[in-house]
């Protein structure tokens, strides 16, 4: 699909497919996700831009390449986002964190809005929005809508799976928003559930269900 790209890194999709497995614990669906994150992260930040810096070594001084411009912000959608989010801040630890709290009301599928708290500069930020699963697509869409509301025009969306439905939803609602995740599954369930999916990634990363 165009705007989207899936990261089939071997060790992403092995990975996954132990996610995936029923058994698989609490503990483990949390190492799991916090480890797949990682190797997420260095998808989405592949073409970040580069500057030169003069440093010395232990041996010479020489120009070196260093991040240019202001920190990231991750911008977790709670509460399973942050299982992804911990991952990410193992390898960007000087990342800004927006924390936004949506969650889905199981009649309408729509995105209720509880908590919204995020760096005052987001405009001049690049925001890779995270959240385990693009389903229906309306929490990612809202999170999108309310970062876009203070100023955000740089963001990439990061999920570990996402299904057909919620890429048209959420493409149709933001267009200029890439979409990078793990796999396209087959589709929505008539609960809004990803099939073959994992199941629901807050629950199975906090053993409440």
């Amino acid at each position: 699909m165009d705007g989207v790209t899936v990261i089939n890194h071997p060790l992403v999709q092995h990975k996954l497919t132990i996610m995936r497995k029923k058994g698989t614990s609490t503990a483990g669906f949390r190492r799991l996700l916090r480890e797949i994150s990682t190797l997420l992260c260095y998808e989405v930040t592949r073409d970040l831009e580069l500057t030169m810096e003069h440093i010395e070594t232990p041996m010479m001084e020489i120009e070196a390449p260093v991040l240019e411009g202001k920190k990231l912000v991750f911008a977790s959608i709670l509460r399973a986002g942050n299982g992804l989010l911990e991952g990410m801040l193992d390898l960007v630890p000087s990342a800004r964190v927006a924390h936004i709290g949506l969650y889905r009301d199981h009649d309408t599928l729509e995105a209720i809005e509880y908590y919204f708290k995020a760096p005052e500069d987001v405009s001049s930020r690049l925001i890779i929005v995270v959240d385990p699963m693009l389903a229906t697509g309306n929490s990612s869409i809202a999170a999108v809508e309310k970062l876009k509301e203070r100023g955000a025009r740089n963001i990439r969306f990061l999920c570990l799976l996402a299904a057909p439905e919620g890429i048209r939803t959420f493409q149709t609602a933001h267009p200029d928003v890439p979409i990078y995740t793990a796999s396209i599954d087959s589709h929505l369930n008539e609960q809004g559930y990803i099939i073959p999916g994992l199941g629901d990634a807050g629950d199975r990363m906090y053993g409440t269900k």
